[in-house]
């Protein structure tokens, strides 16, 4: 008879390993169907590394996708790692993005620097409060905050719609619903031709690690993590740490929203996001929540992302090839963590003493 027991101890470097061994058995089967497809493999993996990576231009391109999805995975990991599922990191993108616009939008003129900063705490303020909502749902009622994190991306998205349909749209863009760029001003600078965003990732990623690390508020999330009853034994005041966490989670992908409608839409529009905020949750998953990790495996997807919107004009290969290969990876990931917090257990059948009636027959 075959059991499935749950581990009581992961080890790391095991968890680790399950997961490369996951990512590289997902790119083996995705051999397998591009062979089905008549395609080289081989040359189609070679095409996403050149497109990301064989040129100044597309490197800038990478890095540049690389930012907002680092950003979403520091803010998902720090909500994940106290076991709260905040699925929302795409709405609260687009909050962030708003609350960016609306202080570009009132003060047009002001300062460069000022007003960068303004709008950097804005979407921080904005994407930490719709992170909230779910929050108190979940403090007051219980409510699952995967399903309200889940559908408030939806309410947020169809907001931004809502504006760039009616109030704020552009009367000098010629019938097309499109909202206004921002002025120079709102602009974040460059530095080596791609936006500063990507130095205030790198801090972000080291402050969180120290955080998490060397910190009482990182023990406090992670013991909120392991047990609410040990979290309340232990002294730690749990509806405050909830809420400041998921606040921060918030507040970091609005940031991520912030970066994308400044640095490159230079506006704001409902094809802000591209998905990203689901991207974001792989990549977290995939980096254990390490907050420096985050980056690397951040950096790996934006490649893909990149490459695949290559492979459409050097192979005449639709770019879905590579959303393919992320769902492919998604689900190989999926499936390693059942091997990694389960396994088997061969039980041998308990002998049973026959009765009277059976040992009659």
């Amino acid at each position: 008879m075959i059991r499935i027991v749950a581990k009581t101890e992961l080890n790391r470097k095991r968890t680790t390993c399950m997961r490369i061994l996951a990512v590289t058995a997902a790119l083996a089967a995705a051999a397998v169907i591009m062979l089905c497809m008549e395609l080289n493999p081989f040359k189609i993996y070679g095409q996403i590394i050149a497109g990301s990576l064989g040129s100044a231009y597309r490197l800038r391109e990478t890095v540049n996708k690389a930012i907002p999805l680092t950003v979403l995975s520091l803010g998902i990991g720090i909500a994940f790692r106290m076991k709260f599922w905040n699925i929302g990191a795409e709405g609260q993108l687009f909050m962030g993005a708003f609350g960016a616009s609306l202080v570009a939008f009132a003060f047009p003129d002001m300062p460069r620097p000022v007003l960068l900063i303004c709008m950097m705490l804005s979407s921080f303020i904005f994407g930490g409060l719709w992170a909230l909502v779910p929050a108190g749902l979940k403090i007051k009622f219980n409510a699952s905050e995967t399903l309200v994190t889940l559908m408030l991306n939806y309410v947020a998205q169809l907001w931004i719609g809502y504006l760039q349909y009616g109030p704020w749209r552009d009367p000098a863009a010629n019938g097309f619903p499109k909202i206004a760029h921002f002025t120079q001003n709102a602009v974040l600078p460059k530095l080596f031709g791609i936006h500063i965003g990507w130095i205030l990732t790198l801090a972000l990623a080291v402050i969180f690690s120290v955080i998490f690390r060397h910190t009482k508020f990182g023990y406090e999330i992670d013991v909120l993590g392991e047990s609410e009853a040990t979290a309340h034994y232990a002294g730690i005041n749990v509806p405050r740490v909830l809420l400041v966490t998921v606040m921060l989670s918030g507040g970091l992908c609005g940031f991520a929203g912030m970066m994308q409608a400044s640095a490159i839409e230079n506006s704001l529009s409902e094809q802000l996001s591209g998905g990203m905020g689901f991207t974001a949750v792989i990549t977290t998953w995939l980096a254990q929540l390490d907050p420096l990790l985050m980056v690397l495996v951040s950096f790996l997807f934006s490649m893909l992302i990149q490459g695949g919107n290559f492979l459409q004009s050097a192979m005449r290969i639709p770019s879905s090839m590579s959303q393919i290969l992320e769902g492919i990876i998604i689900f190989f990931v999926l499936g390693s963590e059942f091997f990694i917090r389960y396994r088997f257990v061969f039980v041998k059948k308990p002998y049973r003493a026959a009765t009277a009636e059976e040992a009659e027959k």
